[in-house]
């Protein structure tokens, strides 16, 4: 549904902080699905952990909230023009768990649905999963903001 080259249309974050690399399905103001194949090459892998690769839980947290902006600037009725003067900054990460180790050569997907959306502020709840096992979750809350 998007690729690459339109989610940084949409989000401000590039290498090596662009953590998510297609979104698959969208529902404005309920829905998005996205992923993001995880490579013994991120640069995470360097010092997490030699000799162990294991993908930080906050790189999992990231990657979720930003296929979650996605999903709050497209569900704002932003023009493409406007979409490039906005960012959403989050403002909380709760109750987050992580159930299983995240590795190289895994496809994690993030799944994540709006629980509340009043104008510029949204409550989503993330799952992401590997292989449709869920392997961490969270409650996420942003704003949307002038740049």
């Amino acid at each position: 549904m998007l690729d690459i080259m339109e989610i940084q249309e949409i989000l401000p974050h590039r290498y090596p902080f662009l953590l998510v690399d297609r979104i698959t399905d969208m529902v404005e103001k309920e829905t998005i699905v996205g992923y993001k194949n995880i490579s013994i090459s991120e640069p995470a892998f360097m010092g997490h952990f030699p000799g162990h690769p294991i993908y930080p839980g906050v790189l999992i947290l990231e990657g979720m909230a930003q296929a979650g902006g996605i999903l709050a600037l497209k569900s704002n009725g932003l023009t493409n023009e406007q979409l490039k003067t906005k960012v959403i900054y989050f403002m909380s990460i709760d109750n987050a768990k992580f159930r299983s180790p995240v590795k190289p050569g895994d496809k994690l997907e993030y799944r994540v649905k709006v629980v509340k959306l009043r104008g510029t502020l949204i409550v989503l709840q993330g799952e992401a999963y590997v292989d449709d096992k869920l392997v961490a979750e969270a409650e996420l809350k942003a704003m949307i903001v002038d740049k």
